[in-house]
């Protein structure tokens, strides 16, 4: 059973070009997503205490990933962005929660995954950070 943990606060440094998504009851150790584009990439470092997992996906395709996706009931993640070895996985629930699973696979014996869930507002900072605009249809 995955249990998601959700990140109801986002803030964007406009210095630094970093999106940071956490809890609103942030505490050391609590759990961190952070975003910045480099280039043709998008830089994901997602972090729960000193434990860290970044990947570095094509921005064109997590911005298609995300206008594209839709609701699926009864799934947690629907799409991946990235290789077979290192993704991150979304998922969108019909209350406009987003799952992100960013994951490493050592090989067919194991993984490392974070199992996050951004809240549907702070979904929406990141979609405005992106210039997302979902699909309708």
């Amino acid at each position: 059973m995955r249990n998601f943990e959700l990140l109801d606060h986002a803030t964007v440094d406009s210095d630094s070009g970093v999106i940071s998504l956490t809890t609103k009851e942030a505490a050391a150790g609590s759990p961190v997503l952070a975003m910045r584009r480099e280039g043709s990439y998008i830089v994901i470092s997602a972090s729960y205490g000193p434990l860290e997992v970044a990947l570095r996906p094509r921005l064109d395709e997590f911005t298609r990933v995300l206008q594209r996706l839709q609701p699926v009931e009864g799934l947690n993640t629907t799409r991946q962005v990235g290789t077979g070895q290192a993704f991150l996985a979304l998922g969108l629930k019909p209350d406009g929660v987003l799952l992100l699973r960013p994951t490493l696979v050592a090989d067919a014996t194991g993984l490392l995954a974070f199992n996050l869930a951004l809240s549907s507002d702070a979904r929406q900072t990141l979609y405005n950070w992106l210039a997302v605009e979902p699909d309708k249809s």
